[in-house]
């Protein structure tokens, strides 16, 4: 089994290979659909248009997404043909990790002649608050930009 990394470095480097075959100027779902069967055929659970919801603090369903592709349980890639990468973008991939409580996602963009991947992860841990014990949520993003 790969290292979150590895399998970074396997999408990064057959999304640049997509980029390059296709060029730029498609839809995003020709990309979506170009690096599903890709890392398909390398061996990777790929899941398309990956359902999440997301919930309120009194567990009450507020809303639905659908992530582009999830990989091997274990990566979110949130996928773009735009001119260049957003903040609105970051958002969003941010909102899927922290609904699915998935920790490595990447957003790529093919919409460009100068290919994007940028790789993030949300760590999220508990502590105790001073004030009665309640468990209080800490994020801390990191963020390896390449491309």
């Amino acid at each position: 089994m790969k290292t979150i990394n590895e399998l970074c470095d396997v999408v990064r480097e057959t999304s640049y290979a997509v980029h390059v075959y296709h060029g730029y100027g498609h839809l995003e779902k020709v990309y979506e659909n170009a690096l599903a069967h890709r890392l398909r055929k390398l061996g990777y659970d790929v899941k398309q248009q990956f359902p999440i919801q997301v919930w309120d603090e009194d567990g009450t369903r507020i809303g639905d997404y659908l992530a582009d592709l999830m990989i091997d349980n274990s990566l979110i890639l949130e996928l773009k043909a735009a001119k260049t990468l957003a903040d609105e973008h970051l958002a969003q991939l941010l909102g899927y990790l922290k609904s699915t409580r998935v920790e490595h996602g990447m957003l790529i963009n093919f919409g460009s002649y100068k290919f994007q991947a940028r790789k993030y992860a949300l760590s999220q841990t508990t502590r105790s608050s001073n004030s009665g014990g309640i468990a209080a949520l800490v994020s801390t993003i990191f963020a390896l930009f390449c491309g």
